[in-house]
């Protein structure tokens, strides 16, 4: 009977309400503020000029608009919303399932929520993992330095799964594995500022918290998570890229294709300095607070709505 208890709150409504209301704030918020993320990998991909500094996010907006298009800032969407649905999916799914498993062992506490947060991490990159390596290259298509095998390949997540498979096999789909496992970190981080400031608000006023108010502790959450992991996401990203790499270049740097993590942030420290880890930070901050922001607080409201409505339609849940 208990083990029956334990997997009906694994299989409940509630896990699959927050589950289907992430996956859905996830692809409204991304779909906003997508040019931005367009801008990180560039920025996170190039290398920098002959003074050693990144261009700025607006100026590379201005680039993209003007050498290839308003369309550009767009390129690899739909594969990126599909990915994202899937990898929000399995995240909040996974993480309040484990949250109704554990309930009755002890109190709330962000260490309870940092432990939980990592096992649903583990989880979501082993299961999401190909899909972002695919679309991380779908993305760079006819940018200046990706591989020919990239422009012709990489035409959506499908055909990308089909050819990585065939090409490179499992160590290629799910290359960048280590980095992501390490960046468990992030929304393990995330989740566990977010539950806090959520806990804490709603002690201090007493009242519901407002749309306002998730976005605010969505936005400080992710920030915080962010900034402390994103020498891990840079070194990511340039293992998931399929770059050429000519042969002068290859004097100086590892191919992003097989280097360590370790050779990769060891290279960028020798040729760009400390300062070279958080290329496309400000990029990358703007997109990513902005987007966790408005993806919590749809989040909340959805799952609230499907909450109330179901709480009104007793025979829903039989």
């Amino acid at each position: 009977m208990v083990a029956q208890s334990k997997l009906s709150q694994v299989f409940s409504y509630e896990s699959w309400i927050h589950a289907v209301s992430g996956a859905a704030g996830g692809c409204i918020a991304m779909s906003t503020f997508y040019p931005l993320d367009t801008v990180r990998s560039r920025l996170q991909l190039e290398d920098p000029d002959k003074n050693g500094e990144a261009r700025s996010t607006i100026k590379v907006i201005k680039e993209i608009i003007t050498g290839e298009g308003f369309q550009a800032l767009y390129r690899g969407l739909g594969p990126v919303l599909q990915s994202l649905c899937i990898s929000n999916f399995v995240y909040f799914y996974t993480f309040h399932s484990l949250k109704a498993l554990t309930a009755n062992s002890n109190q709330q506490s962000a260490l309870k929520d940092l432990f939980l947060g990592t096992i649903a991490g583990i989880i979501n990159v082993f299961t999401t993992t190909p899909f972002w390596v695919v679309n991380t290259r779908v993305r760079m298509r006819n940018v200046a330095g990706t591989s020919d095998d990239v422009n012709k390949h990489y035409n959506n997540l499908i055909s990308g799964l089909l050819y990585v498979a065939k090409t490179e096999g499992i160590r290629g789909l799910w290359s960048g594995t280590i980095p992501s496992l390490m960046l468990v970190s992030n929304p393990a981080l995330q989740f566990m500022m977010y539950e806090l400031l959520k806990r804490n608000l709603t002690k201090f006023t007493g009242t519901e918290i407002s749309s306002l108010g998730f976005f605010l502790i969505g936005a400080l959450a992710k920030a915080f998570a962010t900034v402390l992991t994103y020498p891990l996401q840079l070194v990511q990203t340039k293992q998931r890229h399929r770059t050429n790499t000519t042969q002068e270049n290859k004097k100086s740097a590892p191919s992003s294709n097989d280097a360590s993590m370790m050779a990769i942030m060891l290279n960028i420290l020798q040729h760009q300095g400390f300062k070279g880890l958080f290329r496309g930070l400000e990029a990358k901050i703007l997109q990513t607070v902005l987007t966790a922001a408005l993806m919590f607080m749809i989040y909340e409201n959805i799952s609230s709505t499907v909450k109330v409505l179901l709480n009104r339609t007793p025979t829903a849940l039989k």
